[in-house]
């Protein structure tokens, strides 16, 4: 394989981590956006919805059918963990100093992963997470549309492209249009937008401050559910710890497009994905973390506020 196919290839392996960094970055920039907090047991709800993905698929099998379920079942259970955790955890602290929300959310983190470990069902081992057999791929009509998809882009670009990356980027896109579909044209969205804005002019105008935070959250922490089920069909491995790591990358895309900016977490999210997939590629796997925390230092030096964040001066 010459330089351009070894290119292009770590380039389509980028795009499809991307993506998943993407989804759980968008969790992190509309928490922050709304009240300004940093939730780190974001990165949980990921293991969270890659178990739920896992139980439908142990009960039901992997079809297409079923594959729409894990969705429909891991996404809704996750947003309402996610209000729990908000109302019981977030709530009350949210006229308290920022730091007190900030231990408070390491604290929940820990709490969703050592809790995973002694639950019964879930355990602290690892699990295969179930894929699609070539069986299925090439029996069920939208499978063999994904597969004209690959020969496509093998044909346009000269290199193999798995079938669950051409899944992860559909899915994806797919979310992230409805994300903004409901950010941007729907009466939700547009009070969503003015509690980002101002949250006492809002609460003035009537608007359910509260209500319109635990959604935020609710869309946040089911994104997040989906990245799992994403994830855990590229990496099909499975284990309470497995979120820490992408939820950390996904919070540095989320300050690298600009923290509290969608279009930013979108941006980032795909860059950290092709950043480590092309050191991984061409320098070392070894230092593919170790650039994910560089680039974090690098943009907190040059531009603090993200590739599409705003300064914003505050009153001391």
């Amino acid at each position: 394989m010459g330089i351009y196919q070894q290119f292009m290839q770590q380039m389509i392996n980028g795009i499809s981590l991307g993506s998943i960094y993407a989804l759980l970055a968008l969790g992190y920039t509309m928490v922050y956006g709304i009240i300004r907090l940093i939730n780190f047991a974001h990165g949980d709800i990921l293991m969270l919805g890659a178990f739920g993905g896992f139980f439908v698929f142990s009960a039901l099998g992997i079809t297409p059918l079923t594959f729409l379920v894990a969705f429909l079942v891991a996404m809704p259970l996750c947003a309402i963990i996610g209000v729990i955790i908000e109302r019981t955890c977030y709530k009350p602290l949210r006229n308290a100093p920022k730091i007190n929300a900030l231990i408070t959310a390491i604290g929940v983190s820990c709490l969703i992963e050592n809790g995973a470990r002694v639950i019964p069902w879930i355990g602290p081992n690892f699990r295969e997470f179930p894929i699609f057999s070539e069986k299925f791929i090439n029996e069920f009509f939208v499978f063999k549309f994904i597969n004209l998809i690959r020969e496509f882009l093998r044909s346009l670009l000269g290199v193999e492209v798995s079938f669950i990356q051409v899944v992860v980027l559909l899915v994806s896109i797919v979310l992230m249009f409805l994300l903004n579909y409901i950010v941007n044209y729907t009466k939700t969205g547009k009070a969503m937008r003015a509690v980002s804005h101002d949250r006492n002019a809002a609460y003035l105008m009537g608007i359910n401050v509260d209500g319109i935070i635990s959604f935020t959250f609710a869309i946040g922490t089911a994104l997040a559910a989906a990245a799992g089920i994403l994830f855990a069909s590229a990496y099909p491995q499975i284990e309470p710890n497995m979120g820490i790591i992408p939820g950390l990358k996904a919070f540095i895309a989320a300050v690298l497009g600009g923290i509290g900016s969608i279009p930013g977490a979108m941006i980032g999210g795909y860059i950290m994905g092709i950043a480590e997939t092309l050191t991984k590629g061409f320098i070392s796997s070894k230092l593919a973390d170790a650039i994910a925390f560089s680039i974090l230092i690098i943009i907190l030096v040059v531009k603090p506020s993200g590739i599409m964040g705003k300064n914003v001066s505050e009153k001391v």
